[in-house]
């Protein structure tokens, strides 16, 4: 016999989520992804770093590129770089920072948190350069942006996700406005 009340879980938690949860309606949208750009960043050899006290550092410069959207295009800034560390099971996390300047001349401030991995045979050969099909392998990032209160003040109050594409010397991202 349990001394565990009915409707409590055997950690002291509720089992089930709170009738007011259950048989609602939405009490909020539902997002929705719009696109927003695809980029094509171009990159240096990585810096490897070996193992330092927060995992296997790597550092990837980007010499720059382009991007193009139905809002906003231009072109990507040399001097910017993903810092990653890649843990023991073979994930890579992506800290990545760079510059955008649009059509119109407007700086745009990219930071790009996210991660990439998948089985090791297709990782290891996304090392060392080969073609890999991108949907062997998970590439997912969150992108915030950062600009002046120009016209393009509106992308200081939106997140957007990535899907992305690693190549021997490239990033590809489609990247999408989460409404």
């Amino acid at each position: 016999m349990s001394n565990i009340p009915p409707g409590y879980g055997p950690l002291g938690g509720v089992d089930h989520p709170p009738e007011h949860l259950v048989n609602s309606s939405p009490r909020v949208r539902t997002p929705q992804l719009v696109p927003l750009f695809n980029l094509h960043a171009d990159l240096a050899e990585p810096l490897d770093f070996g193992m330092t006290p927060v995992g296997h550092r790597r550092v990837i410069n980007i010499l720059g590129g382009g991007f193009e959207g139905a809002r906003v295009g231009g072109v990507i800034l040399a001097g910017g770089a993903d810092w990653q560390i890649i843990q023991p099971n073979g994930v890579a996390v992506l800290d990545a920072r760079y510059t955008l300047r649009s059509h119109d001349a407007q700086f745009i401030q990219v930071t790009s948190l996210g991660m990439r991995h998948g089985p090791a045979e297709v990782m290891q050969r996304l090392a060392r350069g080969e073609d890999v099909d991108p949907n062997g392998y998970y590439f997912r990032t969150v992108l915030r942006f950062e600009s002046g209160s120009g016209p393009l003040d509106w992308m200081n109050r939106i997140i957007a996700v990535a899907a992305g594409i690693r190549t021997r010397s490239a990033v590809d991202l489609e990247a999408y406005e989460v409404t």
